[in-house]
């Protein structure tokens, strides 16, 4: 859809949005667990998935690049997943009704949860819950899967994959790291009944000789962070002699939305994250200003927030228009721009971040701004030359120091052992069942070993122990984890199969996610 009414600028903006959460089903519910994925489905997943339906139904297509990793495919698609989110849309349900029938205030309580405006506050909640659990009865009471299959049917969203549970794949095995980039890809496949060709690589993360990986598995394009292109992210970039493009955030215009000192979500009439109603756990309150404490900040007021959400629109297209000229200006043909962000930025983190998308994906296009996805991009030849890329990732420094620094020395150790324990276990079994004279049966045993090992090395438990965000929980699952692979090994390697069988089915009950995992597609020794 050609809406635009501004002279156009040159050049091509792209959205790319990474989806991710680890694996939480089964593992705890509060204050981390469960209640961190329903939060981030019915405030980021459930509005998004409605911008962008909204918008199709303008004939916009070719919006955002999504990726959304298969840890958190799975767990839309879980039947225990789907009965919990239904459980905690009805029990918001019920506690915006609490709000709204408040009579009286604690002690102490800030002026967001007096009793009128908590009140106000709780009506509009209940709306609110009462329009989201109309939306899940009808489009996702059967899984996430064929939500975004719409999406895709319609080309309303470029889909990136990536590896199963999100592994920091440069300090990983490249047998396993060959394992999951193919599994993950395949899991896409059959759920989306599209097959990725671009991903978001765990992280950002890079090291030199990975494209190989990439290119054998069929990817052709891959997201790194704006410093592993030293800055230069005016155009995708061929990685080595390779034909698999690297494309860079750009960080001026990525910042502009997320910068912890003058990002729009701390903006004084948008909803504070961090503060809550002790009574109802609902956030009726603004952020009034950066230095006001909870118990001072005002109540909410949306007409006031929707007020802000138009000056960033208008702030960010307007960055976006300059950051497309200069750029072109400077490289000589026309650029292309990334904005790239976490998809739980918008809503969970920021709540009028739907909003705020909603309205920025009509306004760049009336601005003179072609909107399009990192496929479009490749397929107009927004390319430049081949570059050599250094280890990198998204992270603090931009290095690996946060999946690898002295913080997290101690889970690194953990995951190397655990690999290898895993590793030399199913070779073993594998090869004496291909030893036998039949073809080789699938190896349930085996395929529990991979799966919990590969939720071991996940990426997020080093992340949250870097940055000291609920680490003593992410250590845990690390060692639960590690402690679930060495067990079943240990009763294989010991030739007590029975006994293996019902502890990988025992885990399994808490740890089934990736159901098509198949360890006979292990890459051999």
């Amino acid at each position: 859809m050609t809406d635009s009414t501004a002279e156009p600028v040159p050049g091509l903006f792209t959205l790319v949005l990474h989806t991710h959460l680890p694996w939480l089903a089964h593992h705890g519910r509060w204050p981390v667990g469960e209640e961190w994925l329903y939060q981030s489905w019915s405030a980021a997943y459930l509005p998004l998935v409605r911008v962008l339906r909204t918008l199709a139904a303008e004939n916009r297509r070719h919006l955002v690049t999504l990726g959304v990793t298969p840890v958190v495919a799975a767990q839309l698609d879980d039947p225990y997943c789907l009965q919990g989110m239904h459980h905690w849309l009805a029990n918001w349900q019920l506690r915006a009704l609490e709000a709204a029938s408040t009579r009286s205030a604690e002690p102490g309580a800030s002026p967001a949860s007096e009793p009128d405006a908590l009140r106000r506050f709780g009506a509009r909640e209940y709306a609110e819950a009462e329009r989201e659990l109309d939306e899940f009865d009808t489009l996702w009471r059967h899984g996430g899967s064929p939500v975004f299959r719409e999406l895709l049917d319609g080309e309303v969203i470029e889909l990136l994959g990536g590896p199963l549970a999100h592994p920091f794949q440069p300090l990983l095995n490249s047998r396993l790291r060959e394992f999951a980039l193919r599994e993950g890809l395949a899991d896409a496949g059959a759920r989306f009944a599209h097959s990725p060709t671009g991903i978001w690589a765990p992280e950002c993360a890079y090291a030199p000789g990975m494209e190989a990986g990439y290119a054998a598995a069929g990817v052709s394009h891959f997201m790194v962070d704006g410093p592993s292109l030293r800055g230069d992210t005016a155009l995708g970039r061929p990685v080595g002699d390779s034909d698999v493009v690297a494309f860079g955030r750009d960080l001026q215009v990525s910042y502009r939305v997320w910068s912890p000192k003058s990002g729009y979500p701390g903006h004084a009439a948008y909803r504070d994250f961090h503060t809550y109603d002790h009574a109802t756990g609902l956030k009726p309150a603004r952020v009034t200003g950066r230095s006001v404490p909870s118990n001072a900040k005002a109540p909410y007021d949306f007409d006031r927030a929707s007020a802000a959400v138009d000056v960033h629109v208008a702030d960010f297209v307007e960055t976006v228009r300059d950051r497309l000229t200069a750029e072109s200006a400077r490289i000589g043909r026309p650029a292309h721009v990334v904005a790239a962000f976490d998809t739980e930025l918008f809503g969970h983190w920021w709540y009028e971040g739907p909003l705020w998308l909603e309205r920025v994906l009509r306004a760049l296009p009336a601005a003179g701004v072609r909107v399009g996805t990192l496929s479009d991009a490749i397929t107009a030849g927004y390319v430049g030359a081949p570059v050599e890329l250094p280890p990198s990732s998204w992270g603090s420094g931009k290095d690996w120091q946060v999946w690898s620094g002295e913080k997290v020395a101690d889970l690194v150790r953990l995951n190397n052992e655990v690999v290898d324990t895993a590793l030399s276990t199913v070779d073993k079994a594998l090869a004496h069942r291909a030893s036998l004279d039949a073809p080789t049966p699938r190896d349930f045993v085996a395929d529990q070993i991979l799966r919990e090992t590969l939720l071991t090395v996940s990426s997020d438990w080093p992340f949250m122990v870097s940055k000291d965000s609920a680490a003593d929980y992410a250590r845990y699952r690390a060692h639960l984890h590690a402690h679930a692979t060495r067990e079943i090994s240990a009763a294989l390697a010991a030739g007590r199969r029975d006994q293996a069988q019902r502890l990988a089915e025992g885990w399994n009950r808490a740890d089934g996610l990736f159901g098509a995992l198949d360890a006979r597609r292990l890459p051999g020794p």
